[in-house]
């Protein structure tokens, strides 16, 4: 069965969509239009551009997540340097790292730009700070007198996954505003699930058979957020923020087309995660995928 699929963002939580995706390959399921924000754009354009999720394992598990730190050089202390490069920068680290990983895996299945893809089958999210909205890529590049066809893939990932502050945003420049330039973060910033993508405009439902992976537990299973210092009313105002615009489309109508993955014990930025950790969320996503194969219906 043909369908389209959206991966939410959850930095190294990402191990739990190879287990969905191994289910879902096992079912004989195959996936046309994809979309996803952060790590969850990583493996959407994986799995569009050709990897199996066994390959994809394969790749997530050798990446040393250290080599993305790839901060500039200075002559200065390096505790004061951090602190500038973060006040000037914007960042911490460049990001360069990261993008060339991305290029590299995406060139080895011949793809390089968004015109070496079909047209509208991988969409990407970031945030514009510049101007204060979100984005779809490539759809919006137009509106900077940017080519979409033209403009890297791995450069598009590479905006969605620029958290703010740990790496240095991204820079595109408005050809239609005099090359004002506008800076680019992480999509999760407003939209870390974009299921709304794949909907007919104001009619709430799906243009063809399409399912979401999202790495939290059901809606009605989130215990609400306890507010009792400065510490967590920042946590709640962030995951506020990323989560508020999105469940407003998971409702009870399109919960059903959504695997609710509920990964509780790993953080996105658990980068040292144990082999044994990343094994108990493959095997996570795989018995929620199977469990969910089993009462959908389109």
């Amino acid at each position: 069965m043909i369908v389209d699929g959206v991966f939410a963002g959850g930095g190294v939580k990402a191990f739990a969509f190879v287990g969905a995706l191994q289910t879902m390959e096992k079912r004989g399921f195959q996936f046309d239009r994809l979309a996803g924000t952060s790590a969850g754009a990583i493996v959407a354009a994986l799995i569009k551009v050709g990897y199996t999720s066994d390959e994809i394992f394969k790749l997530l598990d050798e990446l040393d997540i250290e080599s993305f730190k790839d901060e500039r050089m200075s002559i200065l202390p390096f505790t004061i340097a951090k602190w500038v490069h973060m006040y000037y920068r914007l960042g911490l680290y460049k990001g360069n790292a990261l993008e060339a990983w991305l290029k590299k895996v995406l060139e080895a299945k011949g793809v390089r730009t968004f015109g070496d893809l079909p047209r509208g089958s991988l969409r990407i999210i970031a945030s514009d700070l510049s101007k204060g909205k979100l984005l779809v890529l490539p759809d919006d590049l137009e509106k900077y007198g940017v080519i979409p066809d033209k403009f890297p893939v791995a450069r598009a990932i590479r905006m969605s996954c620029s958290i703010p502050f740990f790496f240095e945003p991204v820079k595109i420049y408005d050809r239609g505003s005099g090359g004002k330039a506008s800076y680019i973060v992480d999509g999760g910033l407003l939209s870390n699930f974009p299921l709304w993508l794949f909907m007919d405009g104001n009619v709430k439902r799906w243009k063809r058979p399409a399912i979401g992976f999202h790495l939290k537990p059901q809606l009605s299973e989130i215990p609400p957020k306890k507010i009792n210092n400065a510490v967590t009313l920042y946590r709640a105002l962030f995951e506020t923020m990323t989560s508020a615009h999105d469940l407003k489309y998971v409702d009870a109508d399109h919960e059903k087309n959504v695997v609710f993955i509920p990964v509780l014990d790993v953080k996105a930025t658990d980068f040292e995660l144990s082999e044994e950790q990343k094994e108990k969320l493959v095997i996570l996503g795989k018995e929620e995928t199977s469990h969910f194969l089993k009462n959908w219906s389109y």
